[in-house]
């Protein structure tokens, strides 16, 4: 597991959901945007659609296995699976999985998941779709908001 490649992807998708950063609010009132830290935050971070979605996966000896398709973020704003779809060549049908963040990792500057072949990833149930929400949900309707 690269705890910088999860780290790196728990920060952007943070910050693509909004920022948790102190306000100092005025009564009926909240400031948009982000704070001048957030947003040296931001300069300083890495984007998840330019550097993880679509990007290829590959195992320990570089043979590709897939690709990202996308990234699952928990209604606790954490980065919980990544979507890897195999068998795309040509328009033929691809078969997305979902695979634990922690699983995999960067090296050389490739996405590399240990251990996996094109057999493995295809033999994993496929990911649906269909039960993941396709919107994320007020912050209201949250316990802890």
């Amino acid at each position: 597991m690269n705890s910088k490649l999860v780290a790196q992807i728990v920060v952007s998708s943070a910050l693509v959901l909004g920022s948790t950063a102190s306000f100092a609010q005025v009564a009926g009132a909240q400031p948009l945007g982000v704070s001048v830290e957030v947003s040296t935050a931001i300069i300083n971070g890495w984007s998840v659609k330019k550097s993880i979605l679509g990007k290829p996966v590959v195992n320990d000896e570089g043979q590709k296995v897939g690709t990202i398709r996308d990234i699952i973020v928990a209604p606790d704003k954490s980065v919980s699976f990544a979507i890897i779809g195999a068998n795309q060549f040509l328009g033929v049908k691809h078969h997305d999985v979902a695979i634990p963040v922690e699983q995999l990792d960067v090296k050389n500057g490739q996405l590399v998941l240990a251990g996996a072949t094109k057999d493995a990833i295809k033999a994993l149930p496929e990911f649906q779709y269909t039960k993941v929400k396709a919107a994320p949900v007020s912050r209201a309707d949250f316990d802890h908001h």
